[in-house]
C-alpha cells in the first residue's frame, strides 16, 4: 500500500504525503506550489478560469486533456503530468497557442486568458491538422470571458492549429510516457486513518473490501458533482474512495450487439460508442457540460448519483440498459430503470456500488430519438431531457414504445401510459398520437423550481414527444432541427 500521491511537475517527480481528502488541485497549486496563473472563478467547473491540462500515458503517448482545478481532487492527479499556464513557453519563446493569443488580441482584462489558454492547448496537442470552428467552439465551451467577445480568441485558435504541431511537449512525449508508466504502480492508496482518508484502490477487488469496511465513505469518479459538494455546499467529506485507479474499471468494449461501459469510463471516451449507436446519443453526450466535464465525468457515476436531471438515464432507461452492482464478493444485474426508487433513493445497498453498465444497440426495426432542453445551449444542466425507441413492423406499426425523460419528476421515469396508448398504432395514426398526448399528462406532475415552471415542462415534454412522432415517421419536409441530426427522416418501415 502508498501513502503518497505522486505526479509529474515540469519534468520532475513530485511525490506528497498526508494530503487530506479534501484538497483540490487547484487549491495545491495556489496555496501549496504557488503557481498563481491558474486562477479561481466560479469555482464549481462552469468558468472554466482554473482550468489545466491532465496528461496520461495511454498506447505509449502522452494525451493531454482539460480539467477543472476547482473541482478536481489532488489525490485523482496519481499518475499523471500536471500542465499549468506557468509550463507552456519554452524559455523566452511562447508557446504557439500564447503567441497566437497575443497576434489575435485574444486577452483583454487577463483573467480567464490562461483557463482558455489551457483548453486550446489541449485542443493542440490532440490533433495534428487544421482545425474547425465547430471544434474550436466545442472545445471553449465550458470557458467564459466577459471581455472579448470570443471572436479573437476562436481566431487564435484556428491560426495555432493550422499548421504542423511542434512545441516541447511533441518532442518529449516519449521519455514523458516513460516516466509516467514507471510512477504508475498497482499499489492501493490510502492516506490517512480510519476516520479521516483519501483512497484509491487499485483492483475491484480491493475496492470491494475497503467500501465494505467504510460504507459511509464518498465514492468518487470524476468529482464533477462531488466537486461542489466541496466548495459549494462546504460539506465536510472525511472519507473519499477514488475510482480512477482501479484496474480495468474504466473498460469500453463493443461486442457487436451491446456496448459494455466500465464504471469509471468517461464521457469523452464513451461518446464515439454512443455516437455510433445514434447520432443524437453522439449529440447527447457532446452536450453534457463541457470538454473539461468530459474529461473527468463519468457515465457510471452520472446513472449512479440518481439526480432526477441526470443527462444519461432516460436515453439508457429507453435502450433498456442494464447495470452490475457488486457488494463484497457478490455481484447483481439490475436494469437501470430500476434501479431509481425515490428522490434520493436508490435501490442500491450500503457498500454496494456500480461496476459497469450494458448498453444494447438498436436494431433494424428501431428508432431512436433524444432531445436536451436547456436554458443555454451548451455546458447547461437539463430542464427537460426526453428519449423515445419506437419498434416498428414492416407496415411501420409501433410494436412497442419506451418513452422516459428527467426533469419531469424525482427520478429518471418512463411515460408508460403514452407508451400504452401507442402501442399498436401506426406510426403516422394522428388518433393515436392524440391519445398519446393525452395520457402524457397523467403520467408526470411535474415540479416548478428555478429552471422551469411546472406548466414549462409539461409543454415541453408534450412538444418532444410529438417532435419524436413526427421524425420517425419520415416527414423530411418538416423542420424540427436548428442543430444536431440533419438526415432526412426514414423510419425503419421504409
Amino acid at each position: 500500500m502508498r501513502e503518497t500521491v505522486r505526479f509529474v511537475r515540469r519534468g520532475q517527480i513530485v511525490e506528497v504525503g498526508k494530503v487530506d481528502p479534501m484538497t483540490t488541485l487547484l487549491d495545491y497549486l495556489r496555496l501549496t506550489e504557488g503557481s498563481t496563473g491558474t486562477k479561481e472563478g466560479c469555482g464549481e467547473g462552469d468558468c472554466g478560469a482554473c482550468t489545466v491540462a491532465i496528461g496520461r500515458s495511454r498506447g505509449g503517448k502522452v494525451v493531454y486533456e482539460p480539467v477543472n482545478a476547482c473541482i478536481q481532487l489532488l489525490g485523482m492527479a496519481d499518475g499523471t503530468e500536471i500542465v499549468t499556464v506557468e509550463d507552456l513557453a519554452d524559455g523566452v519563446t511562447l508557446h504557439p497557442i500564447q503567441q497566437a493569443m497575443v497576434e489575435k488580441h485574444g486577452s483583454q482584462c487577463g483573467f480567464c486568458t490562461p483557463g482558455f489558454v489551457m483548453s486550446l492547448f489541449s485542443l493542440y496537442e490532440g490533433t495534428d491538422g487544421p482545425v474547425g470552428r465547430d471544434e474550436v467552439n466545442d472545445a471553449i465551451a465550458g470557458n467564459l470571458c466577459r471581455c472579448t467577445g470570443y471572436r479573437p480568441i476562436v481566431e487564435a485558435a484556428l491560426s495555432a492549429c493550422a499548421g504542423p504541431r511542434d512545441d516541447k511537449f511533441r518532442k518529449t512525449a516519449e521519455d514523458m510516457a516513460g516516466i509516467l508508466d514507471f510512477i504508475t504502480d498497482d499499489r492501493d492508496i490510502f492516506i490517512g486513518d480510519d476516520d479521516r482518508f483519501f483512497a484509491a484502490p487499485a483492483s475491484i477487488d480491493g475496492l470491494a473490501a475497503l467500501y465494505s469496511r467504510h460504507p459511509d465513505a464518498i465514492l468518487v469518479a470524476g468529482a464533477t458533482d462531488v466537486g461542489l459538494w466541496i466548495t459549494k455546499q462546504l460539506r465536510d467529506l472525511p472519507k473519499i474512495i477514488h475510482l480512477g485507479r482501479v484496474k480495468d474499471l474504466d473498460g469500453i468494449e463493443d461486442t457487436g450487439r451491446e456496448v459494455l461501459i466500465g464504471a469509471a469510463a468517461t464521457y469523452a471516451g464513451v461518446e464515439p460508442y454512443m455516437r455510433a449507436i445514434d447520432p443524437d446519443l453522439g449529440e447527447l453526450f457532446r452536450r453534457i457540460g463541457s470538454k473539461q466535464v468530459r474529461a473527468r465525468g463519468t457515465v457510471g457515476g452520472n446513472v449512479a448519483n440518481g439526480s432526477p436531471i441526470g443527462d444519461t438515464p432516460p436515453a439508457l432507461i429507453v435502450l433498456g440498459a442494464t447495470m452490475e452492482l457488486r457488494r463484497r464478493d457478490r455481484s447483481r444485474v439490475l436494469a437501470v430503470e430500476d434501479f431509481y426508487i425515490e428522490y434520493g433513493k436508490q435501490n442500491r445497498a450500503a457498500g454496494e456500488f456500480v461496476t459497469g453498465l450494458l448498453i444494447p444497440k438498436l436494431r433494424p426495426d428501431q428508432v431512436f430519438r433524444c432531445y436536451k432542453v436547456t436554458k443555454r445551449f451548451d455546458q447547461d444542466i437539463s430542464s427537460v431531457m426526453g428519449a423515445f425507441r419506437f419498434t416498428l413492423d414492416e407496415q411501420g406499426v409501433i410494436q412497442e414504445a419506451r418513452i422516459a425523460y428527467g426533469g419531469m419528476a424525482g427520478i429518471p421515469k418512463r411515460a408508460k401510459g403514452a407508451e400504452a396508448a401507442l402501442q399498436g398504432a401506426g406510426i403516422r395514426d394522428a388518433a393515436a398520437w392524440s391519445k398519446a398526448f393525452v395520457a402524457l399528462r397523467d403520467d408526470f406532475a411535474p415540479m416548478d423550481d428555478h429552471r422551469a415552471s411546472a406548466n414549462y415542462r409539461a409543454e415541453t415534454a408534450h412538444a418532444l414527444l410529438g417532435k419524436a412522432l413526427l421524425e420517425a415517421a419520415g416527414t423530411p419536409t418538416s423542420r424540427t432541427r436548428l442543430v444536431g441530426r440533419r438526415e432526412g427522416y426514414v423510419h425503419a418501415a421504409e
